[in-house]
């Protein structure tokens, strides 16, 4: 570990399989600790194109924790997750669902805003992180996840489930349900759903059903609070 720690502080590349944030994690660290930490990153390669790391932001003692994939467009130039579309969606579907969105806590598996361009100065496209990728941040989360002790966790997506719990997760199989599964060392309990963006993404005709699916979902998670 300390040879990977010095090859990845002086910024050289490190074999994918060794990507790893852990030496980058403060040990007794707040929130604002870990915030300050993790702005220098160095775990993945993930750092190299994006505009910065982009950490956790909301309620410390917050009772629900939602995780979603990776900052977008608008978080990785803004520095704070869901500040964008989805995040204002998400908003209002938590709000309609009974949960008070000053009092979450809101994260996302990857710190960093991953993306490709059709063509120089084109504007940049999401591209999903790898499970690897995933898995390097993952020491990030499992520091939030200890600080914060979240009654509950919504997952937000596909991408933040595997990371969670695994490539075998299917959002589609479990979203809406209460799960028991221990994360990072944790018995936590977990509700699954879309992320906000697959909201935004489906048709016209197809967007309030979608929606009013995302709400549903969430008032299962309110559910479990109440």
């Amino acid at each position: 570990m300390a040879t990977t720690k010095a090859k990845t502080a002086a910024g050289a590349r490190a074999p994918e399989d060794a990507y790893t944030a852990a030496p980058f994690v403060p040990e007794g660290a707040d929130l604002d600790g870990l915030r300050r930490a993790a702005a220098g990153c160095r775990g993945c390669p993930l750092h190299r194109d994006a505009t910065q790391t982009v950490f956790g932001a909301g309620d410390a003692d917050a009772r629900v924790m939602l995780v979603g994939e990776q900052p977008g467009d608008q978080e990785d130039r803004q520095g704070t997750p869901f500040v964008g579309p989805a995040g204002k969606l998400l908003d209002r579907a938590l709000a309609e669902a009974g949960i008070d969105p000053g009092e979450t806590y809101v994260t996302n598996a990857v710190k960093h805003f991953k993306f490709t361009r059709a063509e120089p100065r084109k504007r940049r496209i999401h591209k999903a992180p790898t499970l690897r990728e995933m898995t390097a941040c993952g020491p990030w989360l499992a520091a939030e996840l200890a600080l914060v002790e979240p009654e509950l966790i919504v997952v937000l997506g596909a991408t933040a489930g595997k990371a969670l719990l695994g490539s075998s997760f299917r959002v589609t199989e479990v979203r809406g349900t209460v799960l028991e599964r221990e994360i990072h060392g944790r018995g936590e309990l977990l509700v699954p759903t879309v992320h906000p963006s697959a909201v935004l993404r489906a048709r016209d005709e197809d967007r309030e059903a979608a929606y009013r699916g995302l709400v549903a979902d969430l008032k299962v998670a309110a559910g479990v609070l109440s």
